[in-house]
């Protein structure tokens, strides 16, 4: 899945600013860089048209000069945050657009579910692991997700983000919260409604995220979870399901 020239990143989407929906980062004016292809299939994946690899031909292959041309049209030649998502960001080369982007001062922010490490996590200004719970159908390798926190070292912040849809998801966070107790914890509802990967404004069942939302509050409160952070996918309450803000 790494992309066949050595300095060539394979693109879904770049798109914004708009802010951060989620996460450590959550509201921060972000332009992100949406790359094509993962190593994982989870059930409720939310961004199939940048992992199905039916959609290969959406994607286009890019150049470090060229992601970072378009990032610096869009934000008008101002630095902000770079968001590096996917599929799964880690299996492109993105190492020289961090320290290119870096040196012009834009600040880069990745998120990972931990399957794959590499040597330039530790230019990351920001690091999000992301592993996935049972309700994603996804199997963890913790030694793969030790090996990124290790690869990272004392470079980026580095923090831990969780999907969780149910109690066995809730189970799994604070098991794998255990096990890395120094990262600070982000928890957010699933959107039980994805959009499928040809759909750019699908019906979304807000109600029932903002229902998971209020339990998951309750279950961190009743659980004394008190070190954890519990947040909505703001961009989800504000547009839905739309894709490209």
């Amino acid at each position: 899945m790494i992309a066949s020239a050595p300095d060539e990143i394979r693109v879904s989407e770049i798109f914004g600013p708009t802010i951060q929906g989620e996460g450590a980062l959550i509201g921060q004016p972000t332009v992100f860089v949406r790359t094509g292809g993962c190593d994982y299939r989870c059930s409720w994946c939310d961004s199939l048209h940048a992992v199905d690899s039916r959609f290969r031909a959406d994607w286009r292959g890019m150049s470090t000069a060229e992601v970072l041309a378009k990032v610096r049209a869009l934000s008008g030649d101002t630095p902000l945050m770079v968001s590096l998502s996917g599929g799964n960001p880690a299996i492109q080369p993105l190492g020289p657009l961090i320290q290119q982007g870096q040196a012009e001062g834009y600040r880069f922010a990745l998120e990972t579910q931990g399957s794959v490490s590499r040597s330039w996590f530790a230019d990351l200004d920001v690091l999000v692991l992301s592993p996935k719970p049972p309700s994603s159908a996804m199997a963890t390798d913790w030694k793969s997700l030790r090996t990124c926190v290790d690869a990272a070292a004392s470079g980026p912040r580095i923090v831990l983000k969780f999907v969780v849809f149910d109690e066995a998801d809730f189970a799994y966070a604070r098991h794998a919260a255990a096990q890395f107790s120094d990262l600070p914890v982000y928890l957010q509802p699933g959107n039980h409604t994805p959009p499928g990967p040809q759909d750019i404004d699908a019906c979304i069942d807000t109600e029932g995220i903002l229902r998971r939302m209020a339990w998951l509050v309750d279950r961190v409160i009743a659980d004394q979870w008190y070190a954890a952070h519990v947040l909505p996918q703001l961009h989800v309450l504000i547009w839905g399901n739309k894709r490209g803000v």
